[in-house]
């Protein structure tokens, strides 16, 4: 990589501040950048990173003034979102995968009637099975296996060790990262005499296009009808989706989620890393389910929830708030309550006086 930081601001759409003619030849964070390297800052909080990094140029969201590091100014590029400008400057000047070569390696395993597209590439130990299809310019990485009928569409990259089990169907540029598992059996049993019969799970699952699917990551088949994930959602690693569950359009799903059967989720929902949906319940439209939350109801569109079980996210703060300060709570009721039993002391004798005083046909002495 060798290019001026005009060259990359026509690639990002960018406005250079500082010396366009810098030449950067490497791509860091900031942290661990030298010189020479671009990086950028997409989060506030690392705005005090700028002083220390040996970077050349930075990508930001907005002009930082006075920034130098070491004597020398960065340059800066300034974008809309430094997050995505970065994204394209690693799939333009970055490190590349090596797919394997176009065409069907040797030692791969194909069908009868297999369909396959035009520039597939097919690497070593694949197999795929009898009827199955395989869209133009779809990658298959060694040690892949795809089930029967099932089809593939173009532009997909299905990393190794993938299984795509029978009767699937996945959209175009479809990403599926090593060792994910599609189309096993969904979780279904009836319980007779003490005994676990296995219900069949005959079933499909539906990837829609733009869809990307984590390393480890399990989809269930349905029991009856579909499991779908909505086109451009994207699941992070280790996240299990049960049968039948449905997911909407562009939601992102986070690390060792867990989803249960039959439940609904809505477009550009966010479910974040560990949280748990009970089945059969609905998640509305760009709802938000945050860190290891349990939900056990339905959630409302647009709404953040928080806490097990899951509730509005304000009041699950308030909640763990006073939980916190429990034990100062605790103590002051404590001390409260030794004062109220000291005055009813006080009161009682004051009564008994006065009773003893009025007996007596006196006046009392308080």
């Amino acid at each position: 990589m060798r290019v001026t930081v005009r060259e990359l601001a026509e690639v990002v759409g960018g406005t250079v501040i500082g010396d366009a003619e810098r030449i950067i030849t490497g791509i860091s964070s900031l942290h661990e950048a030298t010189a020479g390297d671009i990086s950028f800052l997409a989060n506030p909080k690392y705005v005090s990173f700028l002083s220390e990094t040996r970077a050349a140029a930075v990508l930001v969201a907005g002009e930082q003034s006075g920034i130098t590091t070491r004597g020398s100014e960065i340059v800066q590029i300034v974008v809309a979102n430094p997050d995505y400008a970065f994204a394209k400057v690693v799939v333009t000047y970055g490190p590349k995968a090596v797919p394997p070569p176009p065409g069907i390696h040797p030692t791969a395993v194909i069908g009868e009637s297999v369909t396959l597209g035009l520039n597939v590439a097919i690497g070593a130990f694949v197999v795929v099975c009898e009827g199955a299809s395989i869209g133009d310019n779809t990658i298959i990485y060694p040690q892949v296996y795809i089930g029967a009928h099932s089809s593939i569409g173009a532009d997909c990259l299905i990393y190794p060790q993938v299984s795509i089990r029978e009767r699937l169907s996945l959209g175009a540029r479809v990403i599926v990262h090593p060792g994910a598992v599609i189309g096993s059996d969904g979780f279904g049993y009836a319980s007779v005499a003490g005994v676990h019969h296995k219900i069949p799970q005959v079933g499909t699952v539906q990837i829609e296009d733009d869809v990307e699917i984590g390393a480890n990551t399990t989809i269930d088949r349905a029991r009856v009808g579909r499991t779908r994930i909505g086109k451009g959602t994207k699941i992070d690693n280790l996240v299990q989706i049960a049968h039948n569950v449905e997911i909407g359009e562009h939601c992102r799903i986070v690390a060792q989620v867990g989803i249960a059967g039959s439940t609904r989720i809505g477009k550009y929902a966010v479910l974040a890393g560990q949280c748990g949906i009970v089945g059969h319940v609905t998640i509305g439209e760009q709802a938000v389910v945050t860190a290891m939350s349990g939900v056990s109801k339905d959630v409302a569109a647009k709404a953040v929830v928080r806490g097990i079980p899951a509730i509005d996210f304000k009041t699950a703060q308030a909640q763990e708030i006073a939980v916190r300060r429990l034990p100062g709570t605790q103590a002051q009721v404590k001390e409260l309550s030794a004062k109220v039993q000291d005055l009813e002391r006080q009161l009682t004798e004051v009564l008994r006086r006065l009773g003893a005083g009025g007996g007596a046909g006196g006046t009392p002495t308080p």
